[in-house]
């Protein structure tokens, strides 16, 4: 009993203290980047050095009520729940911003319904530790867009040859419209459907500024 009560310590632990230190030093990698075959290009850099539109695109694709939730989307959740109950199979995903930070943090890229339990804990743990605008930055830099291209610095420079910083409207939202399946689809020449989609981001993102308040503190 006492060594499973210092593993579940451990456990608990050693994620609090990760986080803590992501609050002031960039992630040296991730699981998933250690998973894949292809070298990772992986280059951090500030909130004030991307583009504010690449934040507002991500909200607006992936998670638009992520300034008011604790790291998870309670409504979303149930009805996802709900379906899973009924059918078998959910029509669609409820993973937060925060939820998929906290996944390509810490967990495996694999897909089981344990992964996703212990995203729920993880993901309270960076909402209670972390401010939200910190969380995008860190999701905005170890996101994968591409095979082997973590994060919008690299992202930026490999699909449209420029800096994050430098990022348009347009292109920010090409980037977000391309989540979750960027190695099936390519932000610089984009399908139609891609294409479709980050028109509807990219309009959105002027037309939904409420979204982004917590982008300011």
């Amino acid at each position: 009993m006492r060594a499973l009560g210092a593993v579940l310590v451990l456990l608990i632990l050693l994620p609090v203290l990760a986080i803590l230190a992501y609050r002031a030093v960039p992630p040296p990698g991730t699981p998933l980047m250690l998973a894949r075959d292809a070298p990772a290009d992986y280059r951090w850099v500030d909130f004030p050095d991307i583009a504010r539109v690449a934040a507002q695109a991500v909200i607006v694709s992936e998670d638009q009520t992520f300034c008011a939730h604790d790291g998870i989307d309670w409504r979303q959740m149930s009805i996802v729940l709900e379906e899973l109950r009924e059918t078998g199979r959910p029509s669609r995903g409820a993973s937060t911003i925060t939820m998929q930070t906290a996944r390509n943090l810490f967990l495996p890229p694999s897909r089981t319904a344990l992964r996703k339990a212990v995203e729920i804990p993880l993901a309270l743990g960076l909402e209670l530790l972390l401010p939200k605008r910190r969380i995008v930055e860190l999701y905005l830099n170890v996101v994968e867009w591409g095979d082997g291209i973590y994060g919008i610095e690299a992202a930026a420079q490999h699909h449209f040859g420029k800096p994050a910083s430098a990022l348009s409207r347009t292109e920010a939202a090409r980037l977000a419209a391309v989540l979750p399946n960027p190695l099936d689809r390519d932000p610089a020449r984009p399908s139609a459907e891609v294409g479709r989609r980050a028109a509807r981001i990219a309009a959105d993102i002027v037309r939904l500024g409420r979204l982004f308040a917590c982008l300011d503190s």
